[in-house]
């Protein structure tokens, strides 16, 4: 199973032909897309209602990947669990169709086992999903770390362009493989080539042989992520049992 989408919902004037129909942003693009991952509770808290609305509006094999609020990762740098429940709260509004939480943590956060460790056990206590982390430190690319996640069950995330040597092949926890794919080499703005949209599908049914496989485009500032997911999820139409099993 491939779940393949962007870490947006929101359609470009200039790709909103392919997505017809009536309803929201996400129900069409819901309509296409398998998954999506939620960045906007990252900034904001949502009420667990919208979580709800949001699930009604996308079918039953649908899939999102919500992100832990900034306050966890960047203002505690996870020496507090303050507002994980709250979080854990609100996203339950997405039942079954929550598959992932993401833990992003920022570039200066060094691993320290202890205070990952207990964060790391309240998160997976309260939510037996899929966890992603996306460190982007050195120190989270070393033995002790990649140990560490593998005993709590967390995906490391592979990511490009990659923060640190290590980074761009997916760790830990091996049951699921997740990919965050920025652009390059303008982040957040460039497109990927036909050439490397290629070889990445190839990677994704290698990954998908063995493991639940997320592939997530983050170069959405421009409509280069939403034409890269188009045209990737063309490419994967003949992977049975099909992107996000329709």
């Amino acid at each position: 199973m491939v779940h393949l989408g962007c870490a947006t919902w929101r359609l470009p004037k200039t790709l909103q032909p392919d997505f017809p129909g009536e309803g929201t942003h996400l129900a069409r693009y819901a309509a296409r897309l398998p998954a999506v991952e939620l960045n906007s509770s990252f900034y904001r808290r949502h009420r667990r209602s919208l979580y709800e609305k949001w699930a009604s509006e996308v079918p039953e094999g649908f899939r999102f990947c919500v992100k832990l609020p900034r306050g966890l990762t960047h203002d505690q740098r996870l020496r507090s669990t303050e507002g994980l429940e709250q979080f854990l709260g609100e996203t339950a509004g997405l039942g079954g169709k929550l598959g992932a939480i993401l833990v992003q943590l920022p570039p200066s956060l060094t691993f320290e086992a202890k205070p990952a460790a207990h964060f790391l056990e309240q998160l997976r206590a309260g939510f037996g999903g899929r966890i992603i982390c996306e460190p982007r430190h050195a120190s989270w690319f070393a033995d002790e770390a990649e140990a560490l996640l593998k005993e709590q069950g967390v995906s490391r995330a592979a990511v490009d362009p990659p923060p640190a040597d290590g980074a761009e092949n997916p760790g830990g926890d091996p049951d699921c493989v997740y990919l965050r794919l920025h652009g390059s080499p303008r982040r957040f703005y460039s497109a990927y080539s036909e050439a490397f949209l290629e070889d990445l599908a190839n990677k994704l049914r290698e990954y998908a042989e063995h493991s639940e496989t997320w592939c997530i485009f983050n170069n959405t500032a421009s409509d280069a992520g939403l034409a890269n997911a188009m045209t990737l999820l063309g490419t994967l139409d003949d992977f049975a049992p099909g992107v996000g099993g329709r």
